[in-house]
């Protein structure tokens, strides 16, 4: 399972280190794509299959769900680690989740999201009220703390 918060820099290269509690779950090879919310996904390959055939169920006429599935494989790229345990971000994922230097990689169960530091730092600010509906909303569905 992904866990953890963890602040690096992008090199001149688009190179980013991968802490190793990290890479031990994301194996040899992983994708990595546009995420959610202005940061990056990146899937070990079991995961990225997994969210895959999640995808293949949505209906294929339904506009919505072309977007969506767009949005995901037409930026997603197969990475790997180099000996130093870095990956290379290609620049057009760079430039989409913002990222020029400083970044925080953060594990969500099942992927490491990569963001921007500042837009990290302001997302990731909940106020206590707001959890607080969030966790009855997650009640709702099911979910219990």
């Amino acid at each position: 399972m992904l866990l953890g918060e963890f602040n690096h820099t992008i090199d001149g290269k688009g190179r980013l280190i991968i802490p190793a509690r990290l890479r031990d779950d994301l194996g040899e090879s992983f994708v990595i794509c546009n995420g959610l919310e202005g940061c990056l996904f990146v899937y070990s390959m079991d995961e990225w299959n997994n969210f895959v055939a999640e995808l293949e169920t949505l209906p294929r006429m339904n506009k919505d769900a072309r977007i969506f599935k767009r949005y995901f494989f037409g930026s997603a790229s197969e990475g790997s680690f180099d000996k130093q345990g870095r990956v290379l971000v290609p620049p057009t994922l760079r430039k989409a989740a913002g990222l020029e230097k400083d970044v925080v990689l953060v594990g969500v169960q099942d992927r490491v999201e990569i963001w921007d530091k500042a837009l990290w730092e302001e997302r990731s600010q909940v106020s206590e009220e707001n959890l607080d509906a969030i966790a009855e909303r997650m009640e709702s569905i099911g979910i219990r703390i």
